[in-house]
């Protein structure tokens, strides 16, 4: 039975049981601020476990999750991934134990045909309902029902002594028997062992409790249901092995990253489990940059850019001859397309293949240029502090770090750069190893400490349970009557909040918009009758609006009336950098190509931020197209029209929908003309007129195949404009010329500039040219071979270059070294005659090995090479080392 039958067969039979199938949600949970990705089946049901019923009581979903906890067992075991699917099936106050319990069984012994012999269960010591029904109801085996802890068998693990607060209860989990291991040391061998004989492939969770502070446990009003089992354990059941990656699932993956192998194999191979963690890889890759996660230096998008260079890493004698992991893209969505259909699109395939490419490359690129830097500080190190091991381990550890952390070299490839160095003792790398890994647990513990990513799914839960979602008002109204449903002072809930405190405040409606889709939250104010609250921002958990600012006057109580009303003008200049948004996305589509596809937004009152995708720079010509398109549609006074749709007739006229998104059954679609139709739940205009202008102030890269435009619009756009006209006209002061004669006379100063500018090197080169004598003295003649080494300030390189032909002219057999640094740069200019060419000394080779000595790189001929840096205070001393250097290979 294929991946794909057995996800239908799950799907289909809990439909039967009055499930709602649920679409699997984004790998990016939205509004939720606790995790960095969707880890779990029941995260989109966060809202309905907390108690807010919508409209359906049962669902089943086969979710597509990402963790990283245990990255370092992926490939090494049989079942640990990043990327996963979670199949799971959902009770909100509905069902409980009696019916999750025999609907388990009968989709395994019945939809499925497994051995009842072959499952195990276990449950909670303290759960005697779920061991009644076990064993009366199901007639499980007693010797095959197995009663585990607080850390096995409750949800959280060890929840009720530990937290966190919140819903939680006991679990029953269904585990496969592979069969007696031999190897096994223990005498009671059960499901709670390690050994590898069972696999568990469903987990029950019957959430019950409320846990309160202090570890007090009181039941729900409604209790829910919320099980998980991994698709891809319960394939490797059905196929007969024991190991995930043998299923088909991964085989096709693997079959291709073998084809890959074997085109090199007289030079290189992969063994099984390297083979493993990038056939790992490549899916939680695929699937991340698919949903929207663009590799990048932080947040999620440094997951999947570390998922990319540790599979290149995997890759390396490969990738060396031209990055291939991409290659692998096409084969994922092969085995996915068929669920999911956002992978069955050529176009799609190509974007993503392209980012792994491009950021492979990058790696690769960095790697080149930095490993060489190196080896050779390893080796410095070494060397300086020969004799004392502690100071040595210590500053190799700390190395290590900096090339991990600042420069973004991976474990594999630091371990590799140990290895080459010939480093004299193990406890050396071993050492060093260790300060490495303690240092980043460091870094990463501080990093976790700053961020709001909690890892607990109910942070933000304190809101009580039963306060009904917030009824929105302000697409149609700027004001509204509303009551208070809850009040929080300094984040603590409270029944009345007075002057000067710092409040949150949740009303049963309001004309507030709260931060969603890249829009900003509104601002504004909430007052009665003898108070007024200045709200300065507007969030949201779930569908609760929350209204954050600071009371100015007055005291405001729960269930008490007030007016609530948003900074209008603030309001409709962020109107219009949305609508200009949508705009703008038309546009690049037009003029880019239909490629470009949303990455992310921001639309603020005072501007617009828009990422897409897109694989070069973008031309001035481009932009001025861009720009032109926008205004023109703005001239147009196109009307703007909002329809709620159901999603799928949405989906069918051609509404653009953005990557990590969640959309319900019925959304909104804003359409303009017959040009622009988006998802979109922002606030917008009536009229693309009252834009007024648009106009982009920049354009750059910020991640591999991934560009930013910001812009702004209406009055933003004309202070933008004015302020450019003040600098125009203080250039005009300064050179005493009318603005429409600029151009001119920049050109004639400009050619001026460079006329003295050549007189003086001219100048220059003459007064260097009578001391090459003296240069040529201070060279060193080995075996016949003059070796000239000798640095300048501020000098070019054109005259750099003139400097070493004239050298190389009064030399037959030589090696000229010259340097020279000016404010912000250091260079490094290499000739070598063509004797020592015949000889095997070239310059493009050696200043490979020089250029780490300034952390610069380079490159250049046989007969001529140079290099480049930011580090001007490091020339003097790279020379003397290159001096050394190079006598040492004319020696040879």
């Amino acid at each position: 039975m294929t991946g794909n039958e057995v996800r239908k067969k799950f799907l289909d039979f809990f439909a039967s049981k009055k499930h709602t199938i649920v679409e699997s949600d984004s790998l990016v949970p939205k509004n939720d601020p606790t995790v960095l990705f969707t880890t779990a089946g029941m995260q989109q049901f966060k809202r309905q476990f907390l108690g807010h019923i919508d409209d359906y009581t049962r669902a089943a979903s086969s979710q597509k999750c990402l963790r990283t906890d245990d990255l370092d067992e992926v490939g090494k075991t049989d079942f640990h991934h990043t990327f996963f699917e979670m199949l799971g099936n959902f009770s909100f106050g509905d069902y409980f134990k009696k019916e999750a319990i025999a609907w388990s069984w009968e989709f395994l012994t019945n939809e499925l045909g497994i051995s009842k012999n072959k499952l195990w269960i276990s449950i909670y010591k303290d759960d005697k309902e779920a061991e009644e029904i076990w064993l009366k109801e199901i007639g499980i085996d007693p010797k095959k029902l197995v009663k585990l802890g607080d850390k096995s068998n409750f949800w959280p693990a060890n929840a009720k002594k530990n937290g966190p607060n919140g819903p939680c209860g006991p679990c029953s989990e269904i585990f496969y028997d592979y069969g007696i291991n031999k190897k096994c040391k223990s005498k009671k061998c059960n499901p709670d062992c390690s050994c590898g004989r069972f696999s568990e492939i469903w987990n029950l969770v019957f959430t019950q409790y409320d846990r309160k502070e202090g570890g007090t446990l009181e039941p729900l009003p409604n209790k829910s249901i919320d099980t998980g089992m991994g698709l891809e354990r319960l394939v490797a059941v059905m196929q007969g092995t024991k190991n995930n990656y043998k299923t088909n699932l991964f085989q096709p993956i693997l079959e291709a990253i073998d084809k890959e192998t074997n085109a090199h194999s007289d030079k290189y191979s992969l063994d099984f489990v390297d083979k493993c963690i990038i056939a790992d890889h490549i899916r939680a890759i695929v699937f991340g940059i698919s949903d929207g996660v663009p590799p990048s230096n932080t947040g999620r998008g440094y997951v999947i850019k570390k998922l990319i260079i540790d599979a290149t890493d995997k890759m390396i004698p490969l990738e060396r001859r031209g990055a291939r992991l991409y290659k692998l893209v096409s084969v994922v969505c092969n085995i996915m397309k068929d669920h999911y259909q956002e992978l069955d699109s050529q176009k799609k395939q190509d974007r993503i293949s392209s980012v792994i490419k491009k950021t492979q490359e990058s790696y690769l690129d960095l790697r080149e240029k930095r490993m060489p830097q190196l080896i050779q500080e390893i080796n410095q190190i070494v060397n300086e502090e020969f004799g004392n091991d502690k100071q040595i381990i210590d500053r190799l550890g700390r190395l290590m770090f900096k090339y991990r952390d600042t420069f973004g070299l991976t474990e594999s490839a630091l371990e590799e750069a140990l290895n080459i160095s010939g480093i004299p003792k193990d406890e050396y790398i071993k050492g060093a190893n260790q300060i490495l890994n303690d240092l980043m647990k460091d870094h990463q513990a501080k990093s976790r400490a700053s961020s709001k990513m909690t890892g607990d799914v109910f942070t933000g839960t304190h809101l009580d349970l039963n306060v009904p979602k917030t009824e929105f008002m302000g697409y149609d109204h700027c004001e509204s009557k509303s009551t208070i449903l809850a009040l929080y002072a300094d984040n603590k809930k409270t029944n009345m909040v007075s002057d000067g405190d710092h409040v949150t405040i949740i009303l049963d409606r309001t004309p507030f918009y709260a931060e969603a889709g890249g829009q900003i939250g509104d601002s504004g104010d909430i007052s009665a009758a003898k108070g007024r609250i200045q709200i300065t921002d507007t969030q949201k958990i779930d569908d609760i609006t929350m209204h954050t600012g600071t009371v100015e006057s007055g005291q405001f109580k729960i269930n008490e009336p007030v007016n609530a009303a948003i900074d209008l003008e603030r309001r409709l200049s962020i109107m219009r950098h949305h609508t200009a948004t949508h705009l703008l996305q038309t546009a690049l589509r037009n003029v880019l190509g239909s490629h470009v596809q949303q990455q992310g937004s921001l639309v603020a009152q005072d501007r617009l931020r828009f990422d897409f995708t897109h694989h070069k720079a973008i031309t001035r010509k481009e932009l001025v197209k861009i720009e032109q398109y926008v205004n023109e549609r703005i001239l147009n006074c196109d009307t703007v029209v909002k329809d709620l749709l159901p999603i799928e007739q949405a989906r069918k006229s051609g509404a653009l929908a953005f990557f990590a998104e969640k959309y319900g059954k019925v959304v909104r679609v804003v359409s303009i003309s017959d040009y622009s139709k988006e998802f979109c739940g922002g606030t917008h205009l009536d009229s693309t007129g009252q834009i007024g202008l648009f106009k982009i102030v920049s354009e750059s890269a910020i991640a591999q195949g991934i560009r930013r435009l910001e812009a702004k619009t209406g009055t933003c756009a004309l202070e933008h404009i004015t302020e450019q006209e003040n600098q125009l006209t203080k250039i005009s002061q300064i050179l005493k010329a009318p603005a429409e004669e600029l151009v001119d006379r920049l050109n004639v100063q400009s050619n001026r500039l460079k006329k003295l500018e050549k007189e003086l090197e001219q100048f220059r080169f003459e007064s260097i040219k009578g001391t090459i004598d003296t240069i040529l003295k201070k060279a060193e003649n080995i075996n016949g071979t003059q070796i000239i080494n000798h640095s300048f300030k501020n000098v070019n390189m054109e005259l750099l270059r003139k400097i070493s032909d004239l050298l190389r002219q009064k030399t037959k057999s030589a090696v000229i070294l010259l340097g020279t640094r000016t404010e912000d740069n250091a260079s490094l200019l290499l000739t070598v005659s063509d004797d020592l060419i015949k000889k095997g000394i070239k310059a493009n080779e050696m200043i490979k090995e020089i250029s780490p000595l300034i952390n610069g790189s380079g490159g250049g001929r046989p007969q001529l090479a140079q290099a480049g840096s930011k580090e001007v205070n490091k020339i003097d001393s790279a020379l003397k080392q290159a001096n050394q250097m190079i006598k040492e290979k004319i020696k040879s």
